[in-house]
């Protein structure tokens, strides 16, 4: 089917502007809590925005052999933690990935993060379109609060966190 010229140009500017929307997926606030020597994994937060609803379908990292987002979540009176396939990021309201609640596992990490060390992440996005957007932060490593371990579960804190 053959469209006339000024319909092409008429839609050119929308389909442009979707593809704006999609790019326009807002990483801030990110950080990378520093390890110890010997430690394998530490947290990476954030917090994402986006004007249109979006996914968070993967991260990767240099630092790490594994990158993943994380869920922690109680389950009857001990708080849990689980990896989830993808994160949802509703249109115009900010995730926030912190202590204790959503965040990035850094695993099988290749060498220690010093405080003041940039870390480099890699965030895809996925739209409704299944188009996929990339935004790529460099992180501070910092201390940083740490999510209050539950009496039954002394590693809520992800401090000697192990897979």
């Amino acid at each position: 089917m053959k469209f006339p010229s000024f319909a092409r140009t008429a839609a050119l500017p929308l389909l442009l502007a979707a593809g704006l929307v999609q790019a326009q997926v807002v990483v801030s606030d990110a950080w990378v809590r520093a390890t110890v020597p010997q430690q394998k994994a530490t947290g990476a937060f954030m917090q994402i925005k986006s004007p249109t609803e979006t996914k968070l379908v993967s991260i990767s990292s240099p630092v790490a052999g594994v990158a993943e987002v994380h869920e922690m979540a109680m389950d009857g009176n001990v708080m849990r933690m689980r990896p989830v396939s993808a994160l949802v990021v509703p249109a115009g309201k900010p995730v926030e990935l912190k202590p204790g609640g959503y965040h990035v596992m850094l695993m099988e990490l290749k060498g220690p993060l010093k405080t003041g060390d940039a870390v480099p992440l890699t965030l895809v996005f996925e739209g409704a379109d299944k188009s996929r957007s990339t935004v790529t932060v460099q992180a501070p490593a910092r201390t940083g609060p740490v999510a209050a371990p539950d009496a039954k579960d002394p590693h809520a804190g992800h401090g000697d966190h192990k897979h």
